[in-house]
């Protein structure tokens, strides 16, 4: 999965080849199509890879009995924590969005599967903080994908910042800057005190 994870992040479902992926895994092809009947096959699981994982992890502290103010941090720390052990991933989902759209049949799966059920968990929460006078009045719809924009922006534009600034964003020592710097600017333009 790795292998296959490495490749499409790269190339795209389009440029993938499924023999790159065999050797950089170190099998053959015929065992790779053994087990995924062709290349949409597999990038089907690389999706389902990718969302599950995240789902996994955050969907547990949006089920939580955290208050809203903490179960916000907590998520925050959790989704940005995930795509900065996985920091491919979301070149892989921006890649499939970008030659997909949202009209097909694998996107629409992946919101509903995925997508939809983080959301409205979250769009509760932050609901819930609102009416509690913990958040300010923010709009889901806006805010949401902004979340999103602040953590997953950072990684897929890691190797241009590596050519700027002559640093390794993706190096322990960043990594934690920015983890602390985006719950703190999270938390500064939701949270009313």
């Amino acid at each position: 999965m790795r292998a296959a994870v490495a490749e499409f992040a790269e190339h795209g479902i389009a440029g993938a080849r499924t023999d790159a992926i065999a050797r950089a895994a170190h099998v053959n092809k015929a065992l790779l199509y053994y087990y995924f009947k062709d290349k949409d096959a597999l990038y089907e699981a690389v999706l389902d890879h990718v969302f599950s994982g995240l789902r996994e992890r955050v969907m547990p502290v949006l089920e939580s009995e955290l208050p809203p103010r903490e179960k916000v941090l907590q998520y925050l720390g959790t989704y940005f924590d995930y795509i900065a052990a996985n920091p491919r991933f979301p070149r892989v989902v921006q890649g499939e969005w970008v030659r997909s759209g949202s009209g097909t049949m694998r996107m629409q799966r992946v919101a509903r599967e995925y997508f939809r059920p983080i959301f409205e968990k979250l769009g509760a929460v932050l609901r819930e903080g609102i009416r509690a006078g913990e958040f300010r009045a923010v709009n889901p719809m806006d805010f949401l994908p902004s979340i999103a924009a602040v953590i997953v922006f950072y990684f897929t534009s890691a190797p241009l910042m590596k050519t700027m600034m002559k640093v390794d964003p993706l190096s322990a020592e960043r990594i934690r800057e920015r983890r602390a710097f985006v719950l703190d600017f999270i938390s500064a333009a939701l949270f009313t005190k």
